[in-house]
């Protein structure tokens, strides 16, 4: 998580490119091997802070207003729980998941939020902990049971809103986001050397 807002040497707000158009440029990049696999499967390692944001894709760089890095990650989080959601719907045979680790002593953690870090030390889980859900879901045959596009935490599907949050998304503004994506992804296969 980058706290200040800093852009990548290509204009990019730093947390969205690595979060959020570095997780659709990759995974779309891979669909087509996917897609030819058995029991391909696609996890993207979210976190539960996105359940205090609705998607906007109207300052998808966080150009606007006062730059919150907590929050700014809490959006791109929310931005890879929609992307998995549009994926499960248009790719069948992949088995897309989501999920939230819980919050893992981690050196993220510590150098990102110390604050937090500092106040929930003595509770955050153990590393291995925090991977348990992710490793069960990208090996274990009783995730794929489980319909795609679903969010996880402690292996199993929790909700992606929180009630009364007003956190939904119509779903031309999700369909938005995988446009525009879609468009920035463009920009940087026309320019990537051997293409």
């Amino acid at each position: 998580m980058v706290n200040n807002r800093e852009l990548t040497e290509d204009g990019l707000e730093k947390n969205f490119a690595t979060n959020t158009l570095g997780t659709y440029i990759l995974t779309t990049a891979l669909l087509p091997l996917l897609e030819k696999e058995a029991d391909a499967r696609v996890i993207t390692v979210s976190s539960g802070g996105m359940l205090v944001q609705k998607l906007n894709i109207s300052d998808l760089q966080s150009g606007n207003g006062t730059f919150d890095g907590t929050m700014v990650y809490a959006q791109n989080k929310r931005q890879q729980v929609v992307l998995t959601e549009q994926w499960a719907k248009a790719h069948r045979n992949i088995h897309f998941s989501v999920m939230h680790p819980g919050w893992a002593d981690t050196p993220a953690v510590r150098s990102s939020m110390p604050d937090f870090y500092q106040k929930m030390k003595n509770t955050l889980r153990t590393e291995a902990q925090g991977a348990d859900t992710v490793v069960w879901l990208a090996v274990s045959s009783e995730a794929t049971k489980l319909p795609s596009g679903l969010f996880f935490q402690d292996r199993q599907p929790v909700p992606t809103h929180l009630p009364l949050a007003s956190t939904h998304s119509p779903p031309e503004d999700e369909e938005k986001l995988m446009e525009v994506l879609e468009e920035f992804s463009q920009k940087f296969k026309s320019t990537s050397p051997g293409t």
